[in-house]
Parts: C-alpha cells; sequence; structure tokens
C-alpha cells in the first residue's frame, strides 16, 4: 500500500513516500480504497508538532477521506492520521455515506471543514437573523463554507481574505461586505467601517494581532469562536477586554464532538441536505496526487490556495 509517511518532525521535507502493509479492518470499523484525502491547516500543525494531539513519529497523516468501502458504498470520514494513503481504515461512527449526486470533491469538503463551519456557526456562536458575523480566510475551506451558511441563515457577512481575488470569490460567495487581511493594521477600524458598526459574532484562526483587532471590533455582549491559530502566535487577551464589553470567547476543536455522533449526525445531515437543494456550493481548491502531499503543505501554509484541497489517491 502506497501512503506519505512523515519520519520525524521538523519541516515539509519530512513528508516521503513509503510502502506500508495492509491495514486490517476491525469490528466497528470500515476499511475504505481512498480516492480523496483531504488536505489541512491541522496537518500542517500535526506535522510541525504543534497540534492538539500531537502523533509520535512516524506516521502517516490525514484527517479525512473519502473512500469506497468493500461493498461498493461510498463514504466520506474522519480519522485520526492514516489518510494520506491508498486504504485507509475508519472508525463506522465517524463514516458517512454520501448521497447519490454529491460529487466526491463537494463531500470532503463537506467532512472536517463542512463539520467545523456548521458547528461554529450554529453550536458555538448560536448564528441567527440579525447577527453580523465577521469570517476569517474566507475563500478557504471552512471560511467560504462559513460564508454560505452564515448569509442562509440570515445574517449579515463580513468576510476577510488576504487577496483581491480571494475577497472577490467572498463576495461571489454572498458576503455583504470584504476586509483586507493581508495586514492588521488599523485592521478594527476596517472591519467596523466594513460591516457599517461592531460585529455580533466572529470566527478566528488566525492568533496574534488579529486576535486583538476581532476583539475590538465586537459589540457589548458578542461572541467570539477561535478554531485556530495559523501563524501560532498566542495574542493573550486582557481580562479588562472581555469584561467591558462583556464579550464571550469559545475556543473551538472538532473532535471534542467525536465522541457522540448526535452532533455530527445532525450538522451532516444539514449539509448533505444543503449541497442537494444548490444552495450550499463546496469551493473546490487544487487537487494532488499523493506524491505530491510535500507541495500541498506549502502551498496551503504560503496562502496560495483557495478552497478545499485534497490528494487524489486515484492519479
Amino acid at each position: 500500500m502506497r501512503a506519505i509517511a512523515v519520519r520525524e518532525f521538523g519541516g515539509p521535507e519530512v513528508l516521503e513516500p513509503t510502502e506500508l502493509p495492509e491495514p486490517e479492518s476491525r469490528p466497528g470499523h470500515l476499511r475504505l480504497r481512498t480516492r480523496l484525502s483531504g488536505v489541512n491547516y491541522a496537518d500542517v500543525h500535526l506535522r510541525e508538532g504543534s497540534y492538539p494531539a500531537p502523533m509520535p513519529a512516524p506516521f502517516v497523516p490525514g484527517n479525512e477521506v473519502l473512500g469506497i468501502a468493500e461493498d461498493g458504498r461510498r463514504y466520506i470520514a474522519l480519522c485520526r492520521g492514516g489518510g494520506y494513503a491508498e486504504t485507509t481504515v475508519v472508525h463506522r461512527k465517524l463514516a458517512f455515506e454520501v448521497p447519490d449526486g454529491i460529487a466526491d470533491h463537494d463531500a470532503v469538503a463537506l467532512m472536517l471543514q463542512g463539520n467545523t463551519a456548521w458547528h461554529l456557526l450554529f453550536t458555538d456562536l448560536r448564528v441567527t437573523a440579525g447577527d453580523t458575523v465577521l469570517v476569517p480566510a474566507a475563500a478557504g475551506g471552512v471560511g467560504s463554507l462559513a460564508v454560505q451558511l452564515a448569509k442562509h441563515a440570515g445574517a449579515k457577512v463580513v468576510a476577510m481574505a488576504s487577496s483581491e481575488e480571494k475577497r472577490r470569490i467572498a463576495t461571489e460567495l454572498g458576503a455583504d461586505a470584504v476586509v483586507d487581511s493581508s495586514t492588521t493594521e488599523d485592521l478594527t477600524e476596517r472591519i467596523l467601517d466594513a460591516a457599517g458598526g461592531h460585529v455580533t459574532a466572529a470566527m478566528e484562526m488566525t492568533g496574534g494581532d488579529v486576535v486583538h483587532a476581532t476583539l475590538a471590533a465586537l459589540t457589548p455582549r458578542g461572541r467570539l469562536a477561535v478554531f485556530g491559530s495559523v501563524t501560532g502566535a498566542n495574542g493573550l487577551v486582557p481580562i479588562t477586554s472581555l469584561l467591558a464589553g462583556s464579550k464571550a470567547i469559545s475556543g473551538f476543536w472538532l473532535p471534542n464532538l467525536y465522541p457522540s455522533r448526535t452532533h455530527l449526525n445532525d450538522s451532516m445531515s444539514a449539509l448533505f441536505t444543503a449541497v442537494t437543494e444548490g444552495w450550499l456550493k463546496p469551493l473546490n481548491g487544487p487537487a494532488y496526487k499523493l506524491g505530491q502531499a510535500r507541495q500541498a503543505h506549502h502551498d496551503l501554509a504560503a496562502r496560495r490556495t483557495t478552497g478545499k484541497i485534497v490528494l487524489d489517491v486515484d492519479r
């Protein structure tokens, strides 16, 4: 079985093709012939040793796959490593059969990033009609879905993106206003100007100064959900900033929902329905060959891509 393994921590050069024994199926698990493996910032952090749940090297990265089961049915699934391979064994409670009519690339975009966007908006931030929502990296995997989900819920959406092309994409996805996030200079003021005032809810995944700028753009009793730190900077928040505006900050990490399938059942059902109805359109990014995993990590970390990035194992 071909796979991409991390031999040691330290950089993208440690992503190497390797031959592994075929994985064995276990009770309660599904063996999938992998078609697509999702590439995510979590994979980059895991490779660098900065992921919340580190894995000892050597290991095979990849936390989500789309594949074919032995009975011929098509599934998307979450896993803890092992996705960058021709065959993956996943737990049945984290695998969902893909409805007919939903394309492979669209389906895999819904698994990790779709569930993240859905639960950030509706579980953590409790977004409803009338909210003004700030969405970072709005042309990325999570952000592009969050723009559409929040807009469909009746919220006003202010999208942040680092380039003119990405801001154009966010606008086409339905964002009411866009903000240049390539610099943090006067970022709070630019958010307020784009939103026509303070925002009531915000997502954050950059870290550092962006955390402070986003918090300052929140209205009193506003809500901020943090789901990443791409820069690696902590961006510590003074308690007085929270007290003065009665503002709330929550952290979000999708694996905390894995023990109970109920939450994921609800979000997957809603996401599949939205795509089938045609109002939610996953933004498909580049598809790399399995042996190009190193390049995929380079491009993602350098923010050269938009939408959902995958490894096409069949290529």
